[in-house]
């Protein structure tokens, strides 16, 4: 029994480090930082030359909407060179674009995927500072100008802008566990852009210096996270800015979600295979230390975690008393609420404190689903748009 009850311990420990206790030490780090180490004065009306690259696949329903998005930005026009690569969209995505002067538009008639439309959009760019962002988001004005602000220190390599949840459905299961999850997040990468450096940043929305950008593998499914990564394994800071952000409406379904989540999950452990110097403690401790606690834990050891507290809760809660019963408790309560929010969800009843913890479990879940399909090989490096609700 004692081996069962060091194991359980072991994984309640991970799965309480991985989500809660990881974001209370990075706190304190930076508080014990800031009574040392004050922060760079920034030049608020920093405004050199930047391109903002939009990567595009069949994005017809909102392509218009992005154009109009991306004229309406406060900043020099003349500064703000503007980009558009139609990967393969056959839609009239092309036609729509070329009814607007002042986009340079690159179109490929076959799809090879989001990382080689990247790669040929750079061939492009002639400023010093490039910004990607999806076809789908909308961005507010002062962006661009609040990014590029951070590129005054030499040190900043990248900047990752925020992404936002916006729906008028925020009790159904995608809207309410994807805006849940993404606050949490914001407000974790904040902290670590205080400690040092931002470990990866969301494709929605994100800077880097152009002469830093490293052409990807074809086959590439996190872009945006390896890209960030190895500019931070250069030795330079990925800043985080709150204040620049990218509003994107929530899957329709939990279905579209699941489809979404699955590609990460297959591209994370890509990404952890590609990124060998981000486990070397020697090459760069900090950054190890956040990739790990961050990212790595959440995406091999906490799934595991959670599938091996089940067994080994009942199995202490069956022959022990006090602690265990408790335990075993909450899971029954969670793991119900789970199923009540799949039962819901499919039944279009919207009860949102049922959705989060199964989301939770989704996310988890599909941990197991995209590690299957990078063994085998098997997910597609072309992504595809999900189907978004209303917002």
């Amino acid at each position: 029994m004692h081996s069962v009850e060091l194991l359980f311990w072991i994984a309640i420990g991970i799965l309480f480090y991985t989500f809660v206790g990881y974001a209370i030490l990075v706190w304190l780090l930076v508080k014990l930082k800031g009574l040392f180490i004050k922060s760079m004065a920034i030049e608020p009306y920093y405004e050199p030359e930047v391109s903002l690259i939009v990567p595009c696949y069949n994005e017809a329903v909102v392509i218009e909407d992005k154009i109009k998005n991306c004229f309406e930005l406060d900043y020099p026009k003349n500064k703000l060179h503007l980009i558009f690569i139609t990967d393969g969209s056959d839609d009239g995505t092309n036609e729509i674009l070329s009814k607007y002067p002042g986009i340079t538009i690159i179109h490929d008639q076959i799809r090879l995927g989001k990382s080689v439309a990247e790669n040929k959009a750079m061939k492009f760019v002639k400023t010093p500072y490039v910004i990607f962002s999806d076809a789908n988001t909308r961005l507010n004005k002062e962006a661009v100008r609040e990014m590029v602000k951070h590129y005054q220190d030499e040190n900043v390599g990248a900047v990752a802008g925020e992404k936002r949840i916006v729906s008028k459905e925020k009790d159904s299961a995608p809207a309410a566990g994807e805006g849940f999850y993404w606050k949490y997040e914001s407000r974790l990468k904040k902290l670590d852009s205080e400690l040092h450096s931002v470990v990866g940043g969301a494709g929605e929305l994100i800077s880097f210096r152009s002469d830093l950008f490293q052409p990807l593998e074809e086959d590439t499914l996190l872009d945006d996270f390896v890209q960030s990564m190895r500019i931070t394994l250069k030795g330079f800071r990925v800043v985080y800015e709150p204040n620049a952000y990218a509003e994107e409406r929530a899957s329709a379904t939990v279905k579209e979600e699941l489809k979404r989540k699955v590609r990460i999950s297959a591209g994370a452990w890509q990404a952890m295979s590609r990124l060998g110097k981000a486990f070397n403690p020697f090459h760069n401790f900090i950054i190890v230390f956040s990739f790990i606690s961050h990212k790595v834990l959440r995406w091999t050891l906490a799934p595991l975690s959670l599938l091996i507290i089940i067994p080994t809760n009942y199995y202490l809660y069956r022959y022990t008393d006090g602690l265990y019963t408790f335990f075993w408790c909450a899971q029954v309560v969670f793991y119900s609420f789970t199923l009540l929010g799949w039962l819901f969800e499919n039944n279009k009843v919207h009860i949102k404190i049922l959705f989060i913890p199964y989301y939770f479990f989704m996310t988890n879940w599909c941990m197991f689903i995209g590690f299957a399909r990078f063994v085998r090989g098997t997910q597609s490096v072309n992504w595809e748009r999900s189907v978004r609700g209303l917002a």
